[in-house]
């Protein structure tokens, strides 16, 4: 009996890329962060299988592998997609229609498009290299950033899944009928910050969706435009629902927030999603806890408190003796 052509594996690591475009840009696709621990395997597999050949989206799995020992994760999971599916490695530019894996010993970030790659710290407590990476994507790609939580145990995933919404960006955590492990999923959906609880085929479909969904400023019409009176009509139901006023809210964020509403319940038009907010208050409340979000963020100015931390203080320090009593003003908010 002759013997079964040998599978090709799509394993070659995709060309160092060091360079990054100017500005701080998203890409002009999703990139779709998917964590996962125990049992994620399969459940990746699964999502993969159901997506078609160029899904119009990028892939970058972070999965909890063991520090010691090589991982054959981007060869299994080429063997169930026709995605190309690479290792990171450093430099890597973030390429639509492909699968990145996070490496054996490694915690990974994203600037700027481009995947970076450090040593697996030695610090006490759990690793938490799905936190790392979803936070960075969040802050990185805004609301073209999608999280993914999969089968696995503890909570790694959540606080990011968190960041990600808070983004604008999409969450999703894999239901706990098809979930090996349904830990991390659980932590997250408890949390509050998912919008999708599905089955892994069942988030690609909506994968699938969302990509094809016009987000603000790619649509060839803006969605707000003369619609001044429905808007109206949208922070008059809000301010019913909450006591709060957001008319003199910063327009872009409220926007954002409302095409974020609109894409998640499958809504194209916003008169459509006015008619919905009149008629599911469940729905007013979402759109509430979804502009409330950027606006309630204690470190409004990140960069402020990290030259505090980089300039100010090494400064103020750099001279003082340690019995040296150091005081600080800090008005009141």
């Amino acid at each position: 009996m002759p013997k079964a052509p040998k599978q090709k594996v799509r394993s070659k690591k995709p060309k160092r890329q060091t360079s990054a475009p100017p500005g701080n840009l998203p890409a002009t696709f999703p990139i779709v962060a998917i964590g996962a621990s125990a049992g994620g395997l399969e459940a990746f597999s699964n999502l993969l299988r159901s997506l078609p050949a160029e899904p119009g989206i990028a892939l970058v799995f972070i999965p909890h592998l063991d520090p010691t020992h090589e991982s054959a994760m981007v060869e299994l999971l080429a063997r169930t997609t026709r995605l190309p599916v690479f290792q990171a490695v450093e430099g890597t530019r973030v390429a639509v229609n492909s699968v990145y894996v996070l490496p054996p010993n490694s915690d990974m970030t994203i600037s700027e498009g481009v995947l970076h790659l450090a040593r697996r710290g030695t610090e006490r407590g759990h690793h938490m290299p799905i936190d790392t990476f979803f936070r960075s994507l969040a802050d990185d790609q805004a609301s073209n950033a999608v999280g993914v939580i999969l089968s696995g145990t503890a909570n790694d995933g959540t606080l990011g899944l968190a960041a990600i919404r808070d983004s604008a960006g999409v969450t999703f955590a894999q239901d706990a009928n098809s979930a090996k492990y349904d830990g991390m999923p659980n932590s997250a959906v408890a949390s509050g910050v998912v919008d999708y609880v599905l089955s892994p085929d069942g988030i690609a479909q909506e994968l699938i969706r969302l990509q094809k969904q016009p987000s603000e400023g790619e649509s060839p019409h803006d969605a707000f435009d003369g619609k001044e009176r429905l808007m109206k009509d949208v922070f008059r139901l809000l301010k019913g629902y909450s006591k709060v006023d957001f008319i003199d809210y910063k327009v872009a964020t409220i926007r954002r927030r409302i095409l974020r509403r609109m894409n998640i319940n499958h809504i194209n038009e916003l008169r459509d999603y006015v008619k919905l907010l009149h008629r599911n208050p469940q729905e007013v409340e979402a759109l509430y806890r979804d502009v409330l979000i950027n606006v309630t963020s204690f470190f409004r100015n990140p960069e402020v408190f990290d030259s505090l931390h980089e300039v100010v203080y090494p400064k103020l320090l750099s001279d003082r003796s340690t019995s040296e009593p150091v005081r600080v003003w800090v008005p009141g908010c």
